[in-house]
């Protein structure tokens, strides 16, 4: 229904359109604000438009196209400036339109969008036609679409008969020549059935006899296992026994031949000591001569009294480990607590085991050095100096009676030097065969 109040151009503002403004219409309008409030400063144009001023106009109609519409239908404001801006762009369009006369070659889309924003007297009228226009305009198309749509379906449909007859012809070819093949195939199926029976009849047999096989491999299989472990527990067994033996021999063989060597070694060396020391010859030493007795001036015994030694003489320390294959077992401990007690026991120890060193340098003879192991807190990282052998007893075992052991040790006849105050230690070791010294002869020896 169209609504009409007053004329002219201010009549006809207040006719109403009363259906959707057509799609064609309406993208021409855009088009007409979009090119138009680009020569709106931003206080002309509305709020929401306004941050789209600087946007080129496709832009405007991609990004604003439903807020342009919105406002030229709501603003009437900013309707009359973008119809000042169309009168200025499309002066002959927008006349004919205020005069009533429109253009005959006009597009009626543009005539129906230009009516719309100028809103002349019937403008209404204008852009109701050119949605009618745009409807028979689509309905012809459409209908000459349907037309060429379907005649394209005929031809489309006369080749699928076609071709659906040339498929047929050559389905029922392939059809028969599967039955042939089928046929065939049922004959060779029959055939291979038949093999298969054979077959299956052959391959139990074939199955039972090689279970049969089996059984027995697995009997004698377990019969050789049982035989065989019987015979590596018996060879195991033989082996641990001559094992033992021989570990037994060897280690028992390996210290008697290492004491007799020893001595063996003790008394070479002390033989040929004696001789050098000696140096009597041979075939000039008479027996007569060994008869003890005093020549005229010869020593007397009391010159002889005089050139013995005491035994807190350091001397005598040395007298001893100069005699073959000595050993000098030391109570560490014992001596370091009589020579210098105010230190602690790492630098007793340190301050002896050097000592020590320069004896064994010095003498050449075989030196052990024994602690007392429960005087530890914590294992003892200690590198035993050159020519000293360090101990430390056990626990539960004294350092005395561990001086003790090694003495017992040693073979009998080889020179053993103990150097402790301990008088207990002092009366087994000599009950044993060494020879004990003060631990106060070995510091003045040291010293």
């Amino acid at each position: 229904m169209v609504e009409t109040e007053g004329g002219g151009p201010e009549g006809g503002a207040a006719e109403v359109l009363d259906r959707p403004l057509p799609d064609g219409v309406r993208r021409r309008v855009v088009g007409i604000v979009a090119d138009g409030f680009g020569g709106l400063s931003p206080a002309e144009l509305p709020t929401q438009l306004r941050q789209y001023a600087r946007f080129t106009p496709n832009r405007r109609v991609k990004f604003a196209g439903n807020a342009m519409a919105a406002a030229v239908e709501t603003d009437p404001a900013f309707r009359q400036r973008i119809a000042d801006r169309l009168r200025q762009t499309q002066a002959e369009l927008s006349g004919a339109l205020d005069s009533g006369t429109p253009l005959p070659a006009a597009d009626p889309l543009d005539v129906a969008a230009a009516a719309y924003v100028l809103r002349p007297p019937g403008w209404v009228k204008l852009v109701a036609a050119a949605g009618e226009e745009v409807l028979r305009a689509d309905a012809e198309r459409v209908e000459e679409e349907g037309r060429a749509e379907l005649e394209r379906l005929r031809e489309e449909l006369t080749r699928a008969r076609e071709q659906a007859r040339g498929e047929a012809e050559r389905l029922r070819g392939e059809l028969e020549a599967a039955r042939r093949e089928t046929d065939s195939l049922h004959r060779r199926l029959r055939s291979a059935l038949s093999d298969v029976k054979r077959g299956e009849a052959a391959l139990r047999k074939a199955r039972a006899e090689a279970q049969a096989v089996r059984d027995e491999g697995q009997v004698r299989a377990s019969a050789a296992e049982s035989e065989a472990r019987r015979l590596k527990t018996r060879l195991g067994e033989a082996e641990a026994a001559l094992e033992a033996a021989r570990r037994a021999s060897r280690e028992g063989r390996s210290v008697e031949d290492m004491r007799v060597r020893l001595l063996l070694d003790t008394l070479m060396d002390a033989s040929q000591g004696l001789r050098r020391e000696l140096a009597l010859p041979p075939v000039s030493m008479r027996p007569a001569e060994t008869v003890d007795a005093v020549e005229p001036g010869r020593m007397t015994p009391k010159d002889i009294a005089a050139r013995a030694l005491s035994e807190g003489d350091p001397a005598v320390l040395d007298q001893l480990l100069a005699l073959p294959q000595a050993h000098l077992v030391v109570d560490g401990y014992n001596v370091t607590k009589t020579g210098y007690p105010q230190m602690p026991l790492d630098k007793q120890r340190l301050r002896l085991l050097g000592q020590l060193s320069q004896l064994a340098a010095q003498t050449g003879a075989e030196i052990t050095c024994v602690f007392d192991g429960a005087e530890l807190l914590a294992p003892v990282l200690l590198a035993p100096p050159r020519g000293v052998r360090v101990l430390f007893s056990k626990p539960g075992v004294t350092a005395d009676e561990l001086i003790r052991r090694l003495v017992r040790a040693e073979p009998p006849g080889r020179p053993v030097v103990v150097a402790s105050t301990d008088r207990e230690v002092a009366d087994g070791v000599a009950r044993a065969g060494a020879r004990p010294v003060a631990s106060a002869v070995l510091l003045r020896r040291l010293s």
